[in-house]
């Protein structure tokens, strides 16, 4: 059969009525525009329903057989583009269903036995998210992995580790990077939580209350990869807390990678000189030859805040719901799905940019030299060469720092006569601990910033990701 026009949805729920909405009704009723990135999950979730119906003998084999062929047909129209929309049909589960009726006849109007809209959208918006965290954990982990690259080539170059923006003492770049696999590894934590909470399935729940039809629940839930079916019919329908849940999850992971976006801007500038960005990840100015933008990086900086607007939006939405479902749910889809597509091109640019950048690890060596970045270490050899108090030793560097400024020179350069002066307890071995390299090699506490630390945690960090 062509392809036709969709007519009036009279067909679908009409009967109460003696005329249609308007077209203004239309207009704001109408989801299509943007759920219609559910199609597969709808005619994933339509397949199963279809042969639990006739299974429980609630439709004939020749009706299954046509609504199969049908759905079939629906699927290959939706995927070539072929396929007609009209604000008519409101959403895209009336816009298959219409048009599956138009291929398979009668058949295809007994698909929706046993099944509300209500329970159908939470089912194929819990098939879509599971989806979506799938592919998202997929990039977290390939950011991870490029990530690691530079970790083990740089386990070893040195850095100044910064508090409050201020260089404050030295660690390496291969340390520094993998605290950003850290935090992604929780990120993919969360990830895993969120999606065996909504791994449940609501189809059966019918509109609110369940249904008479003897449906088998635990089928149609096995079938689609749910764990089971959802215990509550009211909750089955109304519940979006999943959406909530993987929207807070997205707005952390949008949180890390606006950190490290921020750090690459940061790094990129002349004052610091830390990193080259590729120029697949760099724009210039329309009037300014010289330019050389971190656009991507500030994009994906940016980004959060919009991730961030998407959770408050539906957090919004839901905070005065009475049981069980309102058509406010509607409004769950698009900050949903704006909010993983940004999530997405986040993960995507921050893998290209971290796997073809590279590091000036000159320059960073030379800032780690700033700051007398070794004074805790002076203070730590008075602790434990001299048995002074912390509190006193720590005052005693402080003096040193002080004669080290005045002298303009680092602490390692000071003579020990000089430093006497101010530290009386200080002998010759106390330049043994003031040096970078010297610094770094002490670092071994268990996560420490020792390259020989870095360099075991960066294998047991990429044994995980395997």
């Amino acid at each position: 059969m062509t392809n036709q026009a969709p007519s009036s949805p009279g067909t679908m729920w009409g009967g109460r009525f003696d005329s249609g909405p308007v077209e203004l009704m239309q207009r704001i009723n109408a989801s299509h525009p943007f759920d219609r990135k559910l199609w597969q999950q709808d005619i994933r979730q339509s397949r199963a329903h279809a042969e639990m119906l006739k299974g429980q003998g609630l439709i004939s084999a020749s009706d299954h057989q046509a609504i199969v062929e049908g759905l079939t047909q629906v699927e290959a129209e939706i995927a070539s583009g072929a396929f007609s929309w009209s604000d008519e049909l409101e959403d895209i589960h009336m816009h298959v269903e219409h048009r599956l009726t138009e291929i398979a006849g009668p058949a295809g109007k007994r698909l929706h036995t046993a099944r509300s809209r209500n329970d159908q959208v939470a089912t194929s918006m819990r098939l879509w998210v599971r989806d979506t965290l799938d592919q998202l954990d997929a990039g977290l982990r390939a950011l991870q992995s490029a990530l690691l690259d530079h970790a083990d080539r740089h386990a070893g170059s040195i850095m100044p580790g910064f508090t409050h923006l201020q260089p404050a003492q030295p660690v390496t770049l291969g340390h520094h990077l993998l605290a950003y696999v850290e935090m992604l590894d929780r990120d993919r934590g969360r990830i895993r939580d969120a999606r065996d909470r909504l791994n449940e399935c609501p189809l059966g729940a019918a509109a609110l209350a369940g249904t008479p039809f003897p449906v088998d629940r635990e089928e149609t839930a096995q079938a689609l990869g749910f764990r089971q079916p959802m215990r509550n019919s009211i909750d089955a329908v109304s519940d979006r807390d999943f959406v909530l849940e993987v929207l807070s999850t997205a707005v952390i992971a949008a949180v890390h990678l606006s950190r490290l976006a921020e750090e690459l801007v940061l790094w990129s500038t002349p004052a610091f000189g830390f990193v080259s960005l590729p120029d697949a990840f760099s724009t210039g100015s329309s009037i300014m030859p010289q330019k050389r933008n971190p656009d991507a990086a500030e994009l994906v900086r940016g980004k959060s805040g919009r991730i961030l607007g998407a959770f408050v939006a539906i957090a919004t939405v839901l905070k005065a719901l009475p049981l069980a479902y309102a058509k406010d749910l509607q409004e769950d889809k698009e900050p949903l799905f704006d909010a993983a597509d940004a999530l997405a091109v986040s993960v995507a640019a921050l893998t290209g940019m971290m796997e073809a950048l590279s590091f000036n690890t000159a320059a960073m060596r030379a800032m780690a030299e700033v700051g007398h970045p070794t004074a805790t270490d002076l203070a730590d050899w008075l602790v434990s060469k001299a048995e002074m108090p912390f509190r006193d030793a720590h005052a005693a560097a402080g003096r040193a720092v002080r004669l080290a400024e005045e002298r303009s020179c680092r602490l390692d350069e000071l003579s020990l006569s000089d430093l006497q002066s101010v530290v009386p307890e200080a002998n010759a071995d106390v330049f043994d601990v003031l040096g970078i390299e010297a610094s770094l090699g002490r670092r071994t506490s268990a996560g420490g910033a020792a390259p020989a630390l870095v360099r075991l945690a960066a294998a047991a960090a990429r044994a995980r990701l395997t």
